[in-house]
């Protein structure tokens, strides 16, 4: 396959193949992996909407006993996370081609314990003239809440959901999980000391009637533009967001 580079996360510990002139992942996926705080051998993870591969291939270096799938609509970029796989040993990880708009043939609702997703931001701005691009950022024929919904369809009860999303979509991602889930945490995401948070990271509990709770969150970058040692730690060594 033509038109891919070899990236690597985790300070070189996952090798990532992603399309030169496609959807490329970003920080955001490793955040997002680092969220996960804990799962146990056996459990099963859903990285619904999986792109290049990079959350779920953090997690498959993190939790090798656990059953991981990535569910992706772009062919291309499931036979690259594949490669990606493969590549690092992964064999608890598969991914699956599919338009989670439709049914699943062979995964059964109700399944998981753990459902990651970075959905299409969905800003409404003028799509990328790239295909690619423009289908991982701009949602087609299902809006945020739907998204929502069809993650939450595949929770096991009592099991745990982990997105992120921009700050402004807070509000839609709360709605949607009111009545439905607990123990909800945000988590948000500075760029820099005494910024407006553009990002957040949001986990909730299925079934669960705990309150919710808002943290302070991390702050990735220093003033002269590099990581934060906090950032460094999840980034560069693997750590988890600890809370």
């Amino acid at each position: 396959m033509a038109g891919f580079s070899e990236d690597y996360l985790l300070n070189r510990r996952v090798r990532l193949f992603q399309p030169d002139d496609g959807y490329r992942a970003a920080v955001d996926a490793v955040f997002l992996s680092a969220f996960v705080n804990s799962a146990t051998a056996g459990e099963k993870i859903l990285d619904v909407g999986s792109g290049t591969g990079a959350v779920s291939l953090c997690l498959a270096h993190r939790f090798p006993e656990c059953d991981i799938t990535g569910l992706e609509i772009q062919p291309r970029l499931v036979e690259l996370s594949a490669r990606s796989a493969a590549a690092n040993g992964f064999a608890n990880l598969r991914y699956v081609n599919c338009d989670i708009g439709k049914p699943l043939p062979g995964i059964a609702n109700c399944s998981f314990h753990h459902v990651v997703t970075n959905p299409p931001y969905g800003s409404g701005a003028m799509p990328s003239p790239n295909r690619s691009k423009a289908a991982a950022h701009d949602f087609s024929g299902l809006d945020l809440p739907g998204w929502i919904a069809f993650c939450l369809k595949m929770m096991r009860p009592k099991g745990w959901l982990y997105m992120i999303n921009k700050t402004d979509a807070l509000d839609t991602i709360l709605a949607c999980l009111h009545g439905k889930t607990g123990a909800i945490t945000v988590f948000p995401l500075y760029s820099k000391a005494k910024q407006a948070t553009g990002r957040v990271l949001v986990r909730a509990r299925k079934d669960s009637r705990q309150p919710t709770e808002i943290l302070p969150g991390l702050v990735v970058h220093d003033d002269d533009g590099s990581y934060t040692d906090a950032a460094e730690r999840i980034l560069r060594h693997g750590e988890s967001l600890i809370f």
